[in-house]
């Protein structure tokens, strides 16, 4: 009996494990028999395996193959195994040296005539290797530069099974073959920055005529991480604003740009030509979106990250936010209180990262008239429309704005001396500053971090500040989770303005942002 084996990595949600993909050679009815919980991409590698290596210029065992993959009881989905199996087949079959293909970790997907495909999922596939120990992962010459990111490991990037097998057998590449493409450091990211500033820099704050109060409440929102209502009526700003928080917002560091983009890679939508994500992500999904789409979903072996997860460390847009479902609304209560999502079937469990600053829009009612005077809504209406947000969702929103009809003085007012995004983005890059020198030695990153019981042992204000506070914790119009959340705009509000601690001014400040005033 010959016997060989590589390894893969299976994803599930963003976390991965390694598999040892074992290839035995015996007697018995020709043909490949794949044990180890295959899903139905998966099983067809059979065809796609065997096409591959004939149309590579090897030859296929006429005999019994089994390939088994380890942990049988670990469920595996995808044809990103496909080049593992193709490998252990041909090392079983003395193709070359079974110990050359050993140590090796294979990722990718066969096209019949051999060409190694692209495949989604490569960067936390790769991380998930590395942090098994594995030092050699073999990848699609497409993904390299993605799986590149990963320190400490060697990447190696092949365009077809023929190359590889002739690395394998220590050989120089086909007369036609281009050699593969290797790399084992991250690639300098300040040319994709530039880039990406250059894109952020199609959108300014200066476009927005007008509302000064909702300014000022966004750049609270980007200073501290802040979600946000915007109300008004139809054309006065709401979109134009929410679609200039992220130009607010400071680039992502290393750890998390390898975060974000891990959970773009999974999803398959990670932009062309940019191996890592370096600007916050913007998701506005439309108010039809399902409660599988906004917050994840799919089937036992398929389970697919949400708009919540997309938007991870980035901003998740709902404009027109009472059109969505009830129910859909209210699934965000949970990714807002912890910061992730689980997603559970009957035979997995998926977990999915999903901190995100959260910026409602609404209208105030449904006919949505864009001046109040031709409304032709009752009270009822309006006050039902507006209800469809429910109270626990409305309680996890930190500042409520209530924007204006836009006036002639507005509309001709010079763009030119309005302050830009980039000159905000300043102010707000100052306050995370003072904010990450104040939980260096902490898990978390912004101010609408901190848990509410940290928030009261470590960073309470001094106890005047908050007895303006007192009256409406006794009259239920501050619940205790919109104590905390008080609390933390206070400390953002301090930061901007350059203060240790927050004062009276900025708990009174916090309270009326927090109630919409």
């Amino acid at each position: 009996m010959a016997l060989a084996r590589a390894r893969a990595v299976a994803l599930l949600g963003v976390d991965g494990a390694l598999v040892d993909v074992e290839a035995a050679i015996t007697s018995g009815v020709p043909g490949l028999h794949l044990v180890g919980l295959p899903d139905a991409a998966l099983s067809e590698a059979r065809d796609r395996v065997r096409a591959a290596i004939l149309n590579s210029g090897e030859q296929w065992p006429n005999r019994h193959v089994t390939v088994s993959l380890f942990p049988a009881s670990m469920p595996k989905r995808g044809s990103g195994f496909d080049l593992s199996i193709a490998v252990a087949v041909l090392g079983a079959e003395d193709a070359f040296p079974a110990a050359a293909c050993a140590g090796m970790v294979l990722i990718g997907e066969l096209g019949l005539d051999g060409r190694v495909r692209p495949v989604a999922g490569v960067l936390p596939a790769v991380l998930a290797a590395a942090d098994a120990g594995a030092d050699t992962v073999v990848v699609p010459r497409v993904n390299l530069a993605e799986a590149s990111l990963v320190p400490g490991v060697r990447v190696i990037g092949i365009r077809t099974l023929r190359a590889l097998v002739a690395r394998l057998r220590d050989l120089p590449p086909p007369d036609d073959e281009e050699e593969a493409g290797e790399k084992g450091a991250p690639p300098q990211p300040n040319g994709l920055a530039a880039r990406s500033r250059a894109r952020r820099g199609d959108l300014d704050l200066a476009d927005v005529r007008g509302q000064a109060d909702a300014r000022k409440v966004l750049e609270v929102s980007a200073a501290g991480g802040h979600h946000l209502l915007l109300t008004g009526p139809p054309g006065c700003g709401k979109t134009l604003l929410a679609e200039r928080l992220p130009t607010l917002l400071p680039e992502l560091d290393h750890d998390a740009a390898l975060e974000v983009t891990a959970i773009h890679s999974v999803a398959g939508g990670l932009p062309t030509g940019q191996p890592l994500i370096t600007d916050p992500p913007f998701c506005a999904p439309h108010h039809t979106a399902s409660r599988a789409a906004l917050v994840g979903g799919g089937s036992n072996r398929l389970i697919q990250p949400g708009a919540v997860s997309l938007a991870h460390r980035g901003v998740l847009f709902l404009d027109e936010s009472p059109e969505f479902a009830g129910g859909v609304l209210d699934a965000l209560r949970q990714p807002l209180e912890v910061g992730e999502v689980v997603i559970a079937r009957s035979g997995a469990t998926a977990r999915f990262p999903a901190r995100f600053t959260l910026l409602l829009a609404a209208n105030f009612c449904p006919c949505a008239a864009a001046k109040n005077r031709d409304c032709t809504c009752p009270p009822s209406t309006r006050q039902r429309y507006l209800a469809r947000l429910s109270g626990p969702l409305l309680d996890r929103i930190d500042l409520k704005s209530e924007l204006k009809e836009v006036s002639r003085a507005d509309l001709r007012y010079d763009l030119h001396v309005a302050e830009s995004s980039a000159t905000v983005a300043e102010r707000v890059l100052v306050a995370r500053d003072r904010a990450r020198e104040r939980l260096a030695d902490l898990p978390w990153r912004t101010n609408a971090d901190v848990p509410g019981r940290e928030l009261r042992r470590r960073f309470a204000p001094p106890h005047g500040a908050l007895a303006a506070l007192d009256q409406p914790l006794a009259d239920g119009r501050l619940s205790a989770r919109g104590l905390d959340r008080v609390v933390r705009v206070a400390w953002t509000l301090a930061d901007l303005a350059g203060r240790d601690a927050p004062t009276a001014s900025e708990v009174d400040e916090a309270f009326g942002l927090w109630q919409g005033h």
